[in-house]
């Protein structure tokens, strides 16, 4: 009697193990995933009036967690059905990143003027270091 339970403990605890295992290696494939939007820093919300910072943040925080309830269970579901299939869609992103780059950098030099102008209306919406002071 006391092997059996002891060889039953022992199936649990190698199976507890495995778990950990897998949930090790699961945590590092979704952590580029989860902490994609910690780039949202005070760094990057300066300039924005205060009453609008926290609008701000949280608007990025709804579409951050819209798109994980999305994009989590997508993933999971690929790599336990079609695993062959993430290595392509992989590159089909890194192209899509490709192209917008190209993109903005072609509109900088092919359309000066209308660069030009976009970053005089955003300066513009910036307060000046003056009212900063000031407030």
């Amino acid at each position: 009697m006391a092997t059996s339970l002891l060889t039953l403990l022992d199936d649990v605890a190698s199976i507890l193990d495995d778990v950990a295992a897998m949930t090790k290696i699961a945590t590092k494939k979704t952590a580029g995933v989860l902490g994609d939007d910690l780039a949202l820093n005070a760094q990057q919300v300066t300039g924005v009036k205060a009453e609008r910072e926290l609008p701000v943040v949280w608007a990025v925080a709804k579409g951050s967690a819209f798109n994980k309830v999305i994009l989590v269970p997508v993933a999971l579901a690929i790599s336990a059905v079609a695993p062959w299939l993430i290595t392509p869609l992989l590159m089909l992103g890194g192209l899509y990143l490709c192209f917008e780059g190209v993109e903005k950098l072609s509109h900088k030099y092919l359309h000066p003027q209308e660069a030009d102008a976009e970053k005089k209306r955003f300066l513009k919406l910036l307060p000046t270091k003056k009212s900063i002071l000031l407030n």
